[in-house]
């Protein structure tokens, strides 16, 4: 049995030959800093998790640890000193990718302190790109308001895995008001494999097939997500998103 034949996709569907992607280039949401949240665990394991990835196809990896201020209280320097110990192990084992980091932030009065203070990290240069998520289990009260804090801030909102957030299944309504918010919606790869359940597949595919996803992120942190990744890449779902002419992945090479 080889690393990846015993991860199948949920539910099964035709599949094509795997997708290179390098056609994406970019993975804008990872855990690859080691120790810092519930991701990498160490060195060894960021840069086993970095080459199967790379393998792939991905040149370049934007990782966006956690900033959940009642589990992971990274700060900038928490996280640029990891991304400075990643990047010099990666040079000495003379391995040649890109790499830098933001965060993930989690949309709690944290968030929005820093907001306020105009101290979060962001990507994609002077688009000052922010990825943020809220709660699994319910919509967050301050949602509305941190949005329109970020964007007046000048941040560019992006909205992470909203495919994941069941309480909006039932309404497509609630990611266009998103999108009329001017929130980017960044899916996970790996939804496409049914992971995490087959309603968070078919909304995951309703978003492609509307054209409301701008990026499409690992969410790695362990080597199942990077099994589950292998599997995506057969996914006809997955082709469709590259061709359908809404990602904005050129944006941040």
């Amino acid at each position: 049995m080889g690393l990846f034949d015993k991860w199948k996709p949920k539910r099964q569907e035709k599949k094509i030959d795997p997708i290179d992607l390098s056609v994406l280039g970019v993975d804008m949401h990872s855990h690859l800093l080691p120790g810092i949240d519930d991701g990498a665990t160490s060195l060894d394991d960021s840069i086993q998790l970095i080459q199967h990835l790379q393998e792939m196809g991905y040149r370049k990896f934007i990782t966006t640890p956690h900033i959940f201020w009642d589990m992971y209280k990274n700060t900038p320097e928490i996280i640029h000193g990891k991304l400075q110990e990643l990047r010099a192990e990666l040079q000495a084992r003379q391995i040649d990718v890109e790499i830098e980091a933001a965060a993930e932030y989690y949309c709690d009065e944290h968030f929005e302190e820093q907001i306020e203070a105009g101290s979060l990290l962001t990507f994609g240069g002077n688009k000052k790109f922010v990825l943020f998520e809220i709660s699994f289990a319910e919509e967050n009260i301050n949602l509305g308001r941190a949005i329109f804090n970020m964007r007046l801030a000048g941040y560019q909102p992006i909205l992470a895995h909203p495919e994941r957030y069941e309480f909006w299944h039932r309404s497509m309504e609630r990611y266009q008001s998103m999108i009329d918010k001017d929130v980017l919606l960044q899916i996970n790869i790996n939804s496409l494999t049914g992971q995490y359940g087959p309603n968070c597949q078919r909304i995951t595919e309703r978003l492609i097939d509307k054209g409301m996803v701008s990026f499409v992120g690992t969410d790695c942190h362990h080597m199942g997500h990077v099994q589950l990744t292998h599997q995506a890449r057969q996914i006809p779902a997955l082709k469709r998103l590259l061709e359908c002419g809404s990602l904005r992945h050129d944006e941040l090479m």
